[in-house]
């Protein structure tokens, strides 16, 4: 796993031992990005939010191609994120440990906004869909923000929140998907 382009181009990223962790395929993260760079310009992105955060690869990626700051947030992997940003030399980089629900609920009782959000949660697990309710639910997605969530190519995001319209789904083989909604500006 390595950061595809921008300032820490080529960097390998640190990932988890075991399989308890399954970071996006870096294929799947190289066809992301080439769709979101078709849909906004990473220089104007001032915050990412990259929930169930993994490896911190998605937020470093973004961080590599421009955008200004990112937030981290997982329960177990904060020290690995916490080592690939350094690796990387990323300032304006916030990594959060705990909870992704209770974190999320503090963020936005900051009265925090992302340009970007990515969801990445456990597969299979109903997550995916709770992640995307709460961040629209508590308007942590900036005017015309993005929100990413990658789930399992079985699991169906039903009955989006109103205040979200669906941009692209792109399945990947048999087992992920990639739902890119926005926020409307209404």
């Amino acid at each position: 796993m390595r950061i595809i382009t921008g300032r820490a181009k080529g960097l390998r990223l640190k990932t988890p031992a075991g399989l308890s962790t399954r970071p996006t395929s870096d294929r799947i993260k190289e066809s992301l990005f080439s769709i979101l760079s078709g849909l906004i310009d990473f220089a104007a992105v001032e915050a990412v939010l990259d929930v169930f955060a993994g490896t911190g690869a998605l937020g470093l990626e973004a961080i590599s191609r421009g955008a200004r700051a990112a937030t981290f947030v997982d329960a177990a992997t904060t020290d690995i994120i916490r080592d690939n940003v350094t690796r990387a030399r990323f300032d304006g980089c916030t990594i959060l440990r705990g909870d992704c629900e209770k974190i999320l609920r503090r963020l936005a009782r900051q009265g925090l906004t992302f340009d970007l959000i990515f969801s990445d949660p456990p597969y299979g697990k109903g997550l995916a869909e709770k992640s995307l309710r709460l961040a629209a639910e508590l308007n942590l997605l900036s005017a015309g923000g993005l929100i990413i969530v990658e789930h399992g190519a079985n699991e169906i995001l039903a009955d989006l929140p109103s205040t979200l319209r669906l941009i692209r789904q792109t399945t990947y083989g048999h087992t992920t998907t990639i739902t890119i909604l926005e926020r409307n500006s209404a």
